[in-house]
């Protein structure tokens, strides 16, 4: 199983644990609830699940003759749009691992995993992060750090790619972000340049217009 380390945008994602002398595959789902912060430290769980998978055809055709292949189903429970509440079961691939002896995890480079399920992943694949080079995606060579930014954009830009690209006229410049959470709708005009420096936070008010300014310091907005 190819495993990559987990950077703040991969805590869900299932890890390799090592149980009763053999390889596990642990979800997120099946995390009870009081240990989900533990799951999520990168410290403790360094690294998740790409979903690549190396697997010898006839040793899956030895443990299928033999009967032998043990697979648990996941209970998932989610909220489809509505508030309507749905179990969905499910099976991951990766689980197989633990019928096979002698199976590893193999640590490679962030430049084998990148996946594209949220609208925020998206924005970032379609910044100046990434270069395309001979049909390949490749990460930018001017960014100083090989981590990628964390992004979150809110209920605005998160169901749809049209909703999304709507609402940016043009790919904000990502070379040097650290940290990106868009919640609310802001509209800007002209040239409006954000600057919050290491540390710092700036809120800006859902419903604001923004022409022609330079937001710059640390201000915070609380409900009061």
């Amino acid at each position: 199983m190819e495993v990559t380390n987990k950077t703040r945008s991969d805590v869900k994602g299932g890890t390799l644990i090592n149980y009763e002398g053999n390889l596990h595959l642990l979800e997120f789902a099946q995390v009870p609830k009081d240990n989900v912060d533990e799951f999520k430290s990168i410290k403790k769980f360094k690294v998740f699940n790409t979903n690549n998978l190396w697997v010898s055809l006839r040793a899956i055709k030895r443990l299928l003759d033999e009967e032998t292949m043990r697979v648990e189903v996941i209970v998932n429970r989610k909220s489809l749009d509505g508030g309507v509440n749905v179990i969905q079961l499910e099976t991951a691939a990766g689980a197989a691992i633990k019928n096979f002896n002698g199976a590893v995890g193999i640590n490679v480079p962030r430049s084998r995993f990148l996946p594209v399920k949220k609208t925020s992943d998206l924005l970032v694949v379609m910044s100046n992060l990434f270069q395309l080079r001979d049909g390949t995606l490749v990460q930018n060579p001017a960014r100083l750090y090989p981590e990628l930014p964390l992004v979150k954009l809110g209920e605005h830009f998160f169901m749809k790619v049209r909703e999304m690209l709507e609402r940016f006229e043009n790919i904000p410049d990502m070379l040097e972000l650290d940290h990106l959470t868009v919640s609310g709708l802001v509209v800007t005009q002209g040239t409006v340049i954000i600057i919050a420096n290491h540390g710092d936070r700036i809120d800006i008010p859902s419903g604001a217009m923004l022409e022609n300014k330079i937001v710059s310091g640390n201000l915070r907005i609380l409900d009061h």
